[in-house]
């Protein structure tokens, strides 16, 4: 965690602290001597998302990030996401993890953009997704999701 803040010029108890800090901010803080290996896939996706917290940067860039995530850890990656001062950009076929967190989706299809606007009206709009070849879990309706505006 500690190598771009170092990398950045930072040292001794200053990059502790921003090490720190990136923990906390993901409820990490307790396992920082932990191997990674001792850690769960869930703790590992935190700590990944902490790693690049600690840079400080203005938009966070995440692929696909509640893959091979258990429900509880999908939840906690998702409150930790939400509660973030920076901006999130983030790619995945997770369909509602994407109403969940993104108030606004962009479709790519073939490397065009061919839809942008509410996510949960892309995703209610059936011509849009038969189109893409994009399909919602079975019996999941976008429409009967509360979302904040």
């Amino acid at each position: 965690m500690a190598f771009g803040p170092a990398a950045a010029g930072l040292r001794g108890a200053e990059l502790e602290a921003c090490v720190r800090a990136a923990l906390e901010r993901v409820g990490m803080a307790e396992y920082a001597d932990r191997p990674p290996h001792h850690l769960s896939f869930g703790q590992r996706r935190r700590v990944a998302v902490a790693t690049v917290l600690a840079m400080e940067p203005e938009i966070l860039v995440l692929d696909e990030p509640s893959s091979n995530l258990d429900p509880a850890s999908r939840r906690e990656l998702a409150d930790i996401l939400r509660g973030l001062d920076t901006t999130v950009l983030m790619v995945t076929h997770d369909l509602p993890y994407a109403l969940e967190l993104c108030p606004r989706s962009v479709i790519l299809s073939g490397g065009v953009i061919v839809a942008d606007g509410r996510t949960q009206e892309l995703l209610s709009d059936d011509a849009v997704m038969r189109a893409h070849r994009l399909e919602l879990p079975f019996g999941f309706d976008p429409g009967s999701v509360r979302v904040e505006a």
